[in-house]
């Protein structure tokens, strides 16, 4: 298993904080960490490490973090630090900016400057994914990225919103992957970040074609999981909604190995593979299973089961939950 996974909560109330300083010293990088919370500081950090770049997701009570000249010169690693925070609020103040922050922002830090965060503000608590990505790694250049420290930028909708759920998802399903996955996982979520911040600071025509190319991609599949209930879901509308051809989005997926088609039929055979297993959807038919994601027609989708997973719908049910439906 790729993720690692801290809990103050495995140590005593008394020894909880200098436990979380000296994790998010080891896995981060040195800074002043002050907290209202210090006397029973309960927090989880998973950190999913991908060679140059890191995912971590945090769940914080009350939590400052600054980071200081003196600090800096004891140890710069060079990396953006850029905060996808899902749950909660904070302010952060670098390079003469100051802002506050919500759920559903995304915000940029520099490691080379000093800064100050404050995570709840107002809130209990907060959930963060925290990226680490080396300067040199992302394609935009330096001066231009530097006019979005400490600026919130909304991660909620287009590019935004692909990029929100990419990050929520990969931290929560991060006890999934393994080291083979670690190439592929960090490639995206450096095209996903650059195509995002590239489009605040209109440089997305800056980046290198296979980094567009990439995160190009990565939007289709996004929009693909979102609209598999959709019977008219298909290479043609897919194309039309992303303002391609359906030639350039076959050429897209042939670059990964696979045809748009294959890959819809294949994302709605996995959802309701899931579904079927899922003891707390018995009550439902086999075939409303196969409507919700899709396939309108019963002997079609138990045809195209059976040939991907080898059984009927109706027996990998049975399988997962011991019985059949009534």
């Amino acid at each position: 298993m790729l993720v690692q996974e801290f809990r103050t909560e495995t140590v005593p109330p008394a020894e909880r904080w200098d436990l979380w300083q000296d994790v998010a010293t080891r896995t981060h990088v040195p800074n002043l960490l002050r907290s209202e919370r210090s006397d029973d500081f309960r927090a989880v950090m998973r950190v999913l490490p991908l060679g140059e770049l890191q995912i971590a997701e945090l769940d914080l009570p009350q939590l400052d973090t600054v980071r200081t000249p003196r600090t800096i010169r004891r140890f710069d690693p060079e990396v953006y630090q850029i905060n996808c925070h899902l749950t909660g609020d904070g302010g952060m103040a670098q390079d003469g900016k100051e802002s506050v922050f919500g759920a559903g922002h995304l915000m940029v830090a520099d490691s080379s400057l000093p800064y100050d965060v404050r995570i709840n503000r107002t809130s209990e608590r907060s959930t963060t994914v925290v990226v680490s990505v080396p300067r040199a790694r992302l394609p935009l250049p330096p001066r231009a990225v530097r006019r979005l420290l400490a600026v919130p930028v909304p991660v909620d909708r287009g590019m935004g919103g692909t990029l929100y759920r990419w990050l929520a998802d990969t931290a929560r399903r991060a006890d999934e992957f393994t080291q083979d996955d670690a190439p592929a996982l960090a490639s995206v979520t450096t095209d996903l970040l650059a195509s995002v911040l590239g489009g605040c600071l209109d440089s997305e025509d800056a980046l290198p074609p296979e980094s567009r190319r990439r995160a190009l991609h990565a939007r289709i599949r996004d929009f693909i999981d979102r609209n598999l209930g959709d019977p008219s879901l298909s290479p043609a509308t897919v194309a039309a909604a992303h303002g391609i051809s359906v030639r350039h989005l076959q050429q897209l997926f042939a670059a990964e190995g696979e045809a748009p088609a294959g890959w819809i039929r294949r994302r709605r055979l996995e959802r309701c593979r899931r579904d079927l297993a899922d003891p707390r959807l018995r009550g439902r038919s086999v075939r409303s299973i196969a409507a919700r994601w899709g396939f309108t027609d019963p002997a079609t989708f138990s045809r195209v089961f059976r040939r991907a997973y080898g059984m009927t719908p109706t027996d990998h049910r049975h399988h997962h939950t011991g019985r059949y439906p009534p």
